[in-house]
């Protein structure tokens, strides 16, 4: 039995967290919570960042253990280092090293692909940590190896398997054993490798026809499974990249995936979505995207800015307190945003709202007024824009409104339109610039490249200055990318721009234009499976062109 260790405290002391199988859903809570108090953090994944950025404090330190480049095949597993070779040792040296840099207190966070105990250098880590007398704990995750096939539409054991045998193809294996037609075989490794224990199996006695599925990229966007059977693999796994980290299932029920895929059949998997917004505004698309499958690349096109003068919007705020306006009419999240800005610099809170009626121009606004504790009287229930608004704003009326007078906080480049129609139902409005938009920096040379090449499945445009500023910054679109727009003004800006809009949001709200993206993309999944073809990606279609 081990001698007991003191309380961890604020010593310095070592989580070795699960990251799961790629998805970063898939991560637990205790895995999260340790996260966010890391002072240093230990990945074994590049791609791994995303968990990183999504639960780390800014200030985190963040350890790569795997160099940029080709890494000894033999040396990794889907859920971590071997337990010996290149990559074990280097992890072992950092981790002793990350220690010693905190200076006796604070917490290193050791990030395992997949989960600590399957396949991995832990043993070796803790051991080298307890003569250390470090404390530590071990946090499970999902392993890549009982994840993957789920993803890939594969139970690992039913009524007529259920046995279930796991094995790393980079070791020496004895497959006499799961050579029985009612074992489940589960097994990780490089082409090369697999092949090798794919042949092992064939001598042990197992059936060439039995089913076989290969899967590469699991549980993220690029997922991808190929289906073949025991005797034809080989010939499958000669035309896969020999550095590629594949996940091969053999048994009866890779014959269930015909019934139970549920991943790979989403309707915008492997896409990769162009993004013109900026990143505060784009969280929601990002992860309504996922949702449906598809990775998303965020470029800026419009920074939001103070108004040069701030002294109206001040006048405003005041005016909105002591009772001067009727009605606020918000046209955008980041006019809710200034508003609550101004709120927060003068210690204000919602309750200077009392009395006031309040418009809000579409779905996505009403969103954010009520995440700040507003709940709007009036948002559009057909077309969601200004000229929408107008057709359900009611008119002055002298005996029924006490005050005439409208507040509108917007940009400095809006429209007149809705002032305009106010001014006609008798209202008086004051139409004050609470924030300024300024085109943004262009986006690095790969990202403007890849815009222009069509290496893009498709763009979201949620406004017509995106449109204008995209092409400004970045330059426009390739023909196949698909461009699909939240609404009949948008459409028409991208259409003087020499650009054909595929996809037309059915109202205006960035939730809208992702499902209306996800249609379109199921529409063209169905005709290429109706007709017998292999599913192509727009921008594949591209490069199949070009070739």
């Amino acid at each position: 039995m081990p001698a007991p260790r003191a309380a961890t405290g604020e010593r310095a002391h070592v989580a070795f967290v699960g990251a799961g199988p790629g998805d970063p859903g898939l991560l637990t809570l205790r895995a999260a919570e340790l996260l966010g108090q890391a002072r240093i953090v230990l990945l074994d994944r590049p791609d791994d960042v995303e968990v990183v950025r999504r639960h780390c404090r800014e200030d985190v330190d963040v350890v790569p253990l795997v160099p940029v480049g080709r890494v000894d095949p033999a040396a990794t597993t889907p859920d971590g280092p071997a337990p010996s070779g290149p990559a074990g040792s280097l992890a072992l040296q950092r981790l002793l090293d990350a220690v010693g840099r905190l200076g006796g207190s604070g917490l290193v966070v050791r990030l395992m692909s997949g989960d600590p105990g399957v396949f991995s250098g832990l043993e070796a880590e803790c051991r080298a940590l307890s003569e250390a007398d470090v404390p530590y704990e071990v946090v499970p995750g999902v392993s890549s190896l009982l994840a993957v096939p789920l993803y890939a539409g594969i139970p690992l054991t039913s009524q007529d398997s259920p046995r279930l045998h796991v094995c790393d193809a980079a070791l020496p294996q004895d497959l006499e054993a799961s050579a029985a037609e009612d074992v489940t075989v589960v097994m990780s490794g490089t082409p090369g490798r697999l092949v090798e224990q794919l042949s092992t199996l064939l001598d042990a006695g197992r059936a060439p026809e039995t089913p076989v599925a290969l899967t590469e990229h699991g549980t993220t966007a690029h997922q991808h499974t190929s289906a073949t059977t025991l005797g034809d693999a080989a010939h499958v796994l000669d035309h896969a990249d020999e550095d590629q980290e594949l996940l091969a299932v053999i048994g009866r029920t890779v014959e269930l995936r015909s019934t139970m895929s549920w991943f790979e059949t989403r309707p915008l998997i492997g896409w990769n979505v162009l993004v013109p917004r900026t990143k505060e505004q784009a969280t929601g698309v990002v992860d309504r995207l996922a949702s449906y499958g598809a990775t998303a690349t965020v470029v800026p096109t419009i920074g939001i800015e103070p108004p040069r003068t701030p002294q109206q919007m001040d006048k405003a705020i005041t005016g909105l307190v002591t009772g001067r306006y009727e009605w606020i009419g918000f046209t955008s999240v980041n006019a809710v945003r200034a508003v609550r800005e101004k709120f927060t610099e003068y210690g204000l809170d919602t309750r200077s709202f009392a009395g006031l009626r309040i418009a809000a121009v579409g779905g996505t606004t009403a969103a954010a007024l009520r995440e700040w504790g507003l709940v709007p009287d009036l948002v559009p229930s057909g077309e969601q824009s200004a000229a929408g608004l107008l057709e359900e704003w009611p008119p002055y009326d002298v005996l029924l409104d006490p005050i005439n007078r409208v507040f509108l906080p917007r940009a400095d480049i809006a429209t007149d339109t809705l002032v305009a129609g106010l001014q006609d139902m008798g209202w008086e409005v004051e139409d004050v610039t609470a924030y300024r938009t300024v085109r943004a920096s262009p986006p690095p040379a790969e990202v403007r490249e890849a815009i222009k090449t069509g290496q893009f499945d498709a763009v979201l445009f949620t406004s017509s200055s995106t449109v204008r500023n995209l092409v400004g910054i970045a330059g426009k679109p390739h023909r196949a990318t698909v461009v699909a727009c939240i609404g009949p003004a948008t459409a028409r800006t991208a259409e003087e721009h020499g650009l054909h809009v595929d996809v037309l949001a059915p109202e205006a709200s960035a939730d809208a234009l992702v499902d209306a993206l996800a249609d379109h993309g199921h529409t063209l999944a169905r005709a290429s499976y109706d007709a017998g073809d292999p599913i192509v990606l727009p921008s594949k279609r591209r490069r199949r062109r070009r070739s």
